[in-house]
């Protein structure tokens, strides 16, 4: 399956960014969206995570990566938009469960934890992985969570 991703991250994630970017154009994907800084620029993790979240929650891309320096602080910024289902992964099992369990539309990855060609291992596990089924009642109890007041 081919998808349109967005990608973003903060100035601890450029490299990165750029490495997911052309990975994922190299196995057919369009991007949607490329938010962040350039070289020597810095940036607030909350502004991408809102960029390629709200990309993602409105159909404009079908999946998202976001990336930080640890991928903690762009995850939880990325799961306050709702529609949004980002997993903060750190190896394959956990890339290929989070699309499998949770169908997480949004890939959070650590730039200054992962190597980058480990963290293209994890994109292809997520991207490889389909969602199974019998978890949709799971994610039906999120989305609930997210229309309550």
């Amino acid at each position: 399956m081919t998808a349109t991703i967005a990608v973003g991250s903060d100035h601890a994630g450029i490299s990165l960014r750029r490495r997911v970017v052309e990975h994922v154009r190299q196995r057919g994907h369009a991007i949607a969206l490329e938010a962040g800084p350039q070289d020597g620029e810095r940036s607030d993790y909350p502004d991408q995570a809102a960029a390629v979240g709200q990309a993602v929650a409105s159909g404009r891309a079908q999946l998202g990566v976001l990336i930080c320096g640890t991928g903690i602080g762009i995850s939880i910024a990325a799961n306050k938009i709702p529609g949004v289902r980002a997993a903060l992964v750190h190896d394959p099992v956990t890339a290929t469960l989070a699309t499998e369990h949770n169908n997480a539309n949004v890939l959070c990855l650590g730039a200054r934890l992962l190597a980058e060609p480990y963290a293209l291992t994890l994109v292809d596990a997520w991207l490889d992985a389909s969602f199974v089924a019998r978890h949709q009642h799971r994610l039906d109890k999120l989305h609930a969570l997210e229309e309550a007041d």
